[in-house]
């Protein structure tokens, strides 16, 4: 195959997609994600990681502007890394449009990173949610760079010596079809071992953004945080899944007063990487 440089242009803006942070909903993510925050479980305050589940449509708009002759050399994708900074504490009940674009490109040595940008804006038109989803395509080459990628999220070396505290969450085997009824992500690789075993693994795994979600419940309870309302930014970078049946453990450092990084763990094997977690002050 030609290695002669492909050129993209940012990505046409996509929407407005409709979408509602239903209490019901919310319920039943909490359920999937095994959420036991007190305000949560009432109805008050929804998970940080909820408005990742109002994307996958718009998601799909948003790769449709990448041309065929860019996917004819693509050996495989995965999710890479996912970033949501929320511009203000979100009530349960209330509405959401989103748009999506392509944002970023950039070249590596396994492929070619796409970012695609989210904008969730409320009632009044103002943004409430900034989404960036990184998808890594794998075997791509010959693309050139395009756009700003979302702000680094990278582990600080020292935050190492300031460790926090670890909890760990048990992954059963009903976790990905919970989260598939209520995110509508029934991608085969979570329930069928072949297809998984296609994609590269012997096992199947629970969804990226469910183990995302998990850590950061996990993490706000470590930090003796009872209200999710106070997250302003979340994102990590997927390293590798999470199996089901499995115990994840999640880690926690100290950045700053009101920053802090997390990695998580199962079977020995790091899935979570580059983890942070920004509360307002």
């Amino acid at each position: 195959m030609s290695e002669t440089v492909v050129s993209l242009v940012a990505g046409a803006r996509h929407g407005p997609f409709p979408g509602r942070l239903d209490p019901d909903t919310i319920a039943r993510y909490a359920g999937a994600t095994g959420d036991p925050t007190p305000s949560v479980l009432a109805g008050l305050t929804m998970p940080a990681v909820f408005p990742a589940i109002l994307v996958s449509t718009p998601s799909e708009a948003a790769r449709g502007d990448l041309p065929e002759s860019v996917w004819q050399r693509v050996r495989g994708g995965v999710h890479g890394a996912h970033d949501i900074v929320l511009h203000r504490p979100l009530a349960p009940g209330e509405s959401l449009q989103t748009w999506s674009q392509i944002s970023a490109v950039r070249t590596t040595r396994a492929g070619t990173r796409v970012v695609m940008r989210f904008e969730q804006v409320d009632a009044d038109g103002a943004i409430a949610v900034e989404q960036w989803w990184t998808m890594v395509l794998l075997g791509l080459q010959g693309v050139a760079d395009l756009g700003s990628t979302p702000a680094d999220h990278g582990f600080p070396d020292d935050a190492r010596a300031h460790p926090l505290g670890s909890v760990t969450h048990h992954i059963d085997s009903d976790v990905a079809h919970r989260y598939a009824e209520v995110s509508g992500d029934w991608s085969a690789h979570h329930f069928d071992l072949e297809v998984a075993r296609a994609a590269g693994f012997d096992f199947v795994f629970t969804h990226g953004l469910c183990t995302m979600a998990i850590c950061t419940h996990r993490l706000l309870g470590v930090l003796g945080v009872d209200d999710p309302g106070r997250v302003r930014r979340v994102a990590v970078r997927f390293a590798s899944p999470t199996p089901l049946e499995c115990d994840l453990t999640v880690n926690a450092f100290g950045i700053s007063e009101h920053s802090f990084a997390f990695e998580a763990v199962t079977n020995g094997t790091t899935t979570i990487t580059h983890g942070r977690l920004e509360l307002r002050s």
